[in-house]
């Protein structure tokens, strides 16, 4: 535990917010076992609800254009953008921008203003941010359990597409595989097929709507699996398969499961977990078109708000969240992420006080 001054003042166009939430996200797992390079020491945490506690003088409305003021709860895209590179203005990439930087990930918090993640009881939102105003009928916990997975998979998918009656294979059952899977039946998918697991994540699923689950400890060779998705889809393979595991080998065992002209999404690998030998005869003979999606942008938060609100019912995000941990236990919460032992922890704050 460290202890750093809140800011004096703020910049016009700045905020600080007390924490509320934070949840662990696949990617402070893989920034935590060294798999991305960041400044250290590092504040982790990317996805945040919490309430403003001050506001610069000029900061006067949310990204979406509604009142803002001290007190209301709000969350936030995790990156900004320059607007001003290559990427941002002239071909229009601004996950990709060369001048990005992400709260929880980009920051060294030696250096003012400190407070620059979520595992904290207080983050300094910098101008440029894109805030969000919560509705009170909108639960932090459904919130920050779809976390940034929705908000990835919405980015991802748009880039891929879905068309009505697709039959689609998710590759993990973490939160990213289950916002995938969510976001995916939103778009008509007419099969979702998920491998991954334990169990309890197998049975979250299901619970979202998919119509087989292969549990990757009861099938555990790949071309078991690839058969496996074969026999569910007349012996062809899917229209569409979604990486969301974050491991190599993934990658391979997914493209044999693609039928002929179907298209492949990787989306589980933001942290570099090395390479993986595969062999591009099966991209030229079955024409795969193989995408890649990094990060969002902020109007994918403000579908992903959307989404939560009006199909929150059909996908109870909330329901993802099974571990809470107080500030001073982050490190066990990390742990629990990694072992796949939760669906989702989240750090409080605020807990036990």
């Amino acid at each position: 535990m460290r202890q750093y001054p809140l800011p004096a003042s703020l910049e016009p166009l700045g905020a600080l917010v007390r924490v509320e939430m934070a949840g662990v996200c696949g990617t402070d797992i893989h920034l935590w076992k060294g798999q991305l390079p960041i400044p250290r020491p590092n504040i982790l945490g990317h996805e945040t609800v919490g309430r403003v506690e001050r506001l610069g003088d000029s900061l006067k409305q949310d990204w979406t254009g509604l009142p803002l003021q001290v007190g209301d709860r709000v969350t936030w895209s995790s990156s900004l953008a320059c607007g001003q590179c290559f990427y941002c203005r002239e071909k229009r990439q601004p996950t990709r921008c060369l001048n990005r930087k992400a709260y929880g990930i980009s920051y060294n918090c030696e250096e003012p203003p400190h407070c620059n993640g979520g595992y904290a009881e207080y983050i300094y939102l910098r101008p440029g941010s894109a805030i969000f105003k919560l509705p009170e009928d909108l639960s932090t916990e459904r919130v920050i359990g779809a976390g940034c997975a929705l908000v990835t998979a919405i980015h991802g998918i748009e880039r891929m597409g879905i068309d009505w009656h697709d039959v689609v294979v998710i590759q993990g059952a973490g939160p990213v595989g289950l916002a995938a899977l969510a976001v995916a039946l939103d778009h008509g998918a007419s099969q979702a097929i998920v491998i991954g697991g334990p169990e309890h994540r197998l049975q979250t699923a299901r619970t979202f709507g998919s119509n087989e689950c292969i549990s990757i400890d009861e099938v555990s060779h790949g071309q078991d699996r690839v058969e496996r998705v074969r026999q569910l889809t007349r012996g062809f393979g899917a229209d569409v398969v979604i990486e969301c595991v974050g491991l190599p080998e993934a990658v391979p065992e997914g493209l044999e499961m693609c039928r002929d002209g179907a298209r492949f999404l990787v989306l589980g690998h933001y942290g570099d977990a090395g390479p993986v030998l595969l062999n591009p005869h099966h991209i030229t003979r079955k024409q795969l078109v193989v995408y890649g999606s990094w990060g969002s942008e902020p109007r994918h938060m403000r579908q992903a708000l959307e989404f939560l609100q009006a199909r929150g019912d059909r996908f109870p995000f909330e329901d993802l969240v099974t571990h809470r941990f107080p500030l001073e236990k982050t490190t066990e919460a990390l742990e629990t992420t990694a072992r796949w032992k939760s669906t989702k922890s989240v750090v409080v704050p605020g807990m036990g006080k």
